[in-house]
């Protein structure tokens, strides 16, 4: 289950999605999130999710790799199509007991089923096509213009990629200490769901103890490098806008309008 969770992992490559500046990319990313909440139709559903494919194909990305950020959250996606499928009134296509299943009940759970599957996938491509350190660049940048306003951005973002970052890590540690706890006889598979919750309760004191540890190594290291914040720090790589990155706005504002247009089309 643990080895299922890819959020935070990088996978290297030369793709276009790889080589679009990082900012671009948050941006994108943003504007997509957006746009699901535009689309209420079947048509603008079916664009986004062959946008999205389009995307995955581009960036070279293992299909298997995706699955696998979805994977984890398929109980919370059956639930949500499970409560508006027998909570939406509407016809009654059946009943099941005093459960009722509808038409517009399975239509709301498919749109928003799909909402929760296309921000999974467009989330994981960001974090897969962006390395950490260009994806703490691009916060950067973006929250700039607020450090006006007292906003630490340099520090903001830094935090925010430094836990994105080490995700990974401590989901390998956890790994780790459950197969010492099963090598002692702990058992984490067996019994009901209540007994499985608190037999991970004697997990979270090392994990604790090495997430803290972990934490203080880092600050030790970034201090050995004579790291002072954001403050007159140079980068040996800045950021610019290219050619490829202007094309990627432009098509997403092409869809930004065709959502809005297949909204204003189907309301007619």
């Amino acid at each position: 289950m643990l080895k299922d969770i890819t959020l935070g992992q990088y996978f290297p490559g030369n793709s276009l999605i790889h080589l679009l500046d990082p900012r671009t990319k948050v941006i994108s990313v943003l504007l997509f999130i957006s746009s699901i909440f535009i689309g209420e139709s079947y048509a603008a559903y079916s664009l986004m999710a062959a946008f999205a494919i389009i995307v995955l194909i581009i960036s070279a990305i293992p299909p298997s790799m995706m699955l696998k950020s979805i994977k984890p959250l398929w109980i919370i996606i059956l639930l949500t199509v499970g409560i508006h499928v027998f909570t939406t009134p509407g016809i009654t296509i059946y009943t099941i007991g005093p459960l009722s299943i509808t038409q517009e009940g399975l239509r709301q759970g498919f749109l928003m089923s799909s909402r929760l599957v296309l921000l999974i996938v467009v989330s994981s491509l960001l974090t897969y096509t962006t390395s950490p350190i260009a994806l703490t660049d691009a916060i950067e940048r973006l929250l700039k213009p607020f450090a006006k306003f007292g906003l630490p951005a340099h520090e903001l973002a830094m935090m925010m990629t430094i836990a994105l970052r080490f995700i990974p890590t401590l989901l390998e540690e956890t790994d780790r200490i459950m197969k010492a706890q099963i090598a002692r006889g702990a058992d984490f598979a067996s019994g009901s769901i209540l007994r499985r919750a608190k037999s991970m309760i004697p997990l979270l004191v090392p994990l604790f103890i090495s997430a803290f540890r972990r934490a203080d190594e880092l600050a030790v290291a970034m201090e050995a490098r004579c790291y002072r914040g954001g403050e007159n720090r140079s980068r040996m790589k800045v950021l610019q806008f290219s050619t490829k990155d202007w094309i990627a706005y432009g098509i997403m504002i092409l869809l930004i309008l065709v959502l809005v247009f297949l909204r204003i089309s189907m309301g007619k």
